[in-house]
């Protein structure tokens, strides 16, 4: 194979990874983007069982307080009633007793009820607590792994970068403008390699001499369908894979 076309080659496989490489960099933000989401659905669930706790201790905290106000009522209503003038004033003032009695029986129905509520729903915000927690921790890891992913990917692209410019400095320079040109315009492949008499990329068959001029290896040949720059590997014999002289057959 000619020089400039190793070269090329080499090229094409280093702008390969290059774009691999920088579609994992460009990624990076959105992906963490991602890994903090999932705290998102712990942590709604963390708030509305903390509300749902308030609510109910608030609820209980306000039914103790409008006990503690029905017996001071009821308290005050039977040392009025020790004032009473008549039959209809003392029944007036037992009634309003027997309400406030009443009321204090609804309160503290309702709080026996707030107070089996209250078990559940605390379990429920210690266990979105806990799981909040687990999950900081591993998205955390995973963003230092992501992190730490991009660190490398970067010192790839700058060593890859480095072994690029090598390769410019030594390729032809009009090999070089036709190997850019038809990489921007068959979408970063500029390189097919021709297998079995087609072109790897376009998948068109070559005309037989034309296939025949690129085994020589003499020029730089491009795909007359694609008009990408075209390579042959010729076949590696069994000898030069094993270092044993290939098996006759018997007849």
């Amino acid at each position: 194979m000619l020089p400039d076309l190793e070269l090329a080659v080499r090229l094409q496989e280093l702008d390969n990874r290059v774009t691999e490489l920088t579609r994992e960099i460009s990624a990076l933000p959105k992906h963490i983007a991602e890994i903090e989401k999932k705290l998102e659905s712990h942590t709604r669930k963390l708030e509305a069982d903390r509300a749902a706790l308030n609510a109910n201790q608030k609820d209980r905290k306000k039914n103790e307080t409008d006990i503690q106000l029905e017996e001071q009522k009821i308290s005050k209503l039977r040392g009025q009633m020790l004032d009473a003038k008549t039959n209809e004033q003392y029944r007036a003032f037992q009634n309003e007793i027997e309400f406030c009695e009443k009321e204090i029986r609804r309160a503290e129905d309702h709080i026996l009820e707030l107070m089996g509520e209250s078990e559940p729903l605390d379990k429920n915000a210690k266990a979105a607590e806990l799981a909040l927690k687990e999950e900081k921790a591993q998205v955390e890891a995973e963003k230092q792994q992501a992190m730490a992913r991009t660190a490398e990917d970067k010192k790839a692209l700058d060593q890859i970068h480095q072994e690029r410019a090598r390769i410019v400095a030594d390729l032809h320079p009009n090999v070089y403008r036709q190997y850019e040109r038809i990489r921007k315009g068959r979408r970063g492949v500029a390189i097919a390699e021709a297998i079995e008499g087609r072109c790897s990329a376009c998948q068109i068959a070559l005309r037989l001499q034309f296939f025949q001029d690129l085994k020589k290896g003499d020029e730089v040949m491009y795909c007359e369908s694609c008009a990408r720059i075209l390579y042959y590997n010729p076949p590696v014999a069994f000898e030069d894979l094993t270092g044993e002289s290939a098996p006759v057959a018997q007849g």
